[in-house]
């Protein structure tokens, strides 16, 4: 005669069963999924050691990389991710010493030199030219061309509006009176406000313009208000 089979006995192979495929899909997807490339934690570890001014230091490339990402993802463009990433995160490079140069602008510079600081990570050399130009025309200023700069120009553009751009201007100011002081601040501020928006390029960054531009706006008007047009600050 055979052993009936318990309810609780069926239940319980059926929820290890389950218990195992989902292990076993987990194992599967982890196993298959890419690890980082060396060279982009070294060149992410790089700039976390040496970029520690808060206004274009390290915490605004990972912004810039970010947002660049993002908005090329909205506008369904096609971007080569290493180039955007060593530009992201090495743009900046000549604003801070050793690598500053008196002589010439950090766009410019930190283009010339950002060779030298990714030929031993590992970073596909063939992609060098890319990420220069990514680089030089990073200010929204100047006039990006091909998706990695266009993209980069404008995450860094956006980066100076909003309530983002003016945590990265009150952190220039000098505690100790110097410049720029918080009047200073103000003007810069407010330079802001009237240069980069026209600058925006893409139809993805453009979208995102009037409500940084409208928080910009906002607190200078406020600010304005309480303190006396700014005799009192």
């Amino acid at each position: 005669m055979a052993r009936e089979t318990s309810p609780i006995r069926v239940q319980a192979a059926c929820l290890l069963g389950g218990i195992l495929v989902a292990v076993t899909a987990t194992l599967a997807a982890t196993s298959s999924a890419p690890a980082t490339p060396v060279w982009r934690e070294k060149v992410r570890a790089f700039a976390q050691q040496h970029f520690h001014q808060p206004a274009w230091g390290y915490s605004h490339s990972r912004r810039d990389y970010a947002l660049a990402r993002e908005l090329a993802a909205a506008d369904h463009a096609t971007l080569d991710d290493d180039v955007l990433y060593a530009a992201s995160y090495l743009h900046d490079v000549a604003a801070f010493a050793p690598w500053e140069n008196e002589h010439l602008d950090h766009a410019d510079e930190g283009a010339r030199i950002v060779d030298t600081i990714l030929k031993d990570t590992g970073f596909p050399m063939v992609k060098i030219e890319a990420v220069r130009a990514a680089i030089r025309t990073h200010m929204f200023s100047r006039e990006p061309v091909g998706p990695e700069a266009i993209y980069l120009h404008d995450a860094d553009a956006l980066d100076w509006l909003g309530a983002i751009g003016i945590a990265r201007v009150i952190a220039l100011v000098d505690p100790n009176g110097g410049a720029p002081d918080g009047p200073k601040a103000v003007a810069m501020l407010a330079d802001n406000l009237a240069k980069v928006p026209s600058r925006v390029i893409s139809l993805a960054g453009r979208a995102l313009v009037p409500a940084r531009q409208a928080e910009l706006a906002t607190f200078l008007k406020d600010l304005r208000r309480e303190s006396d047009d700014l005799k009192s600050l």
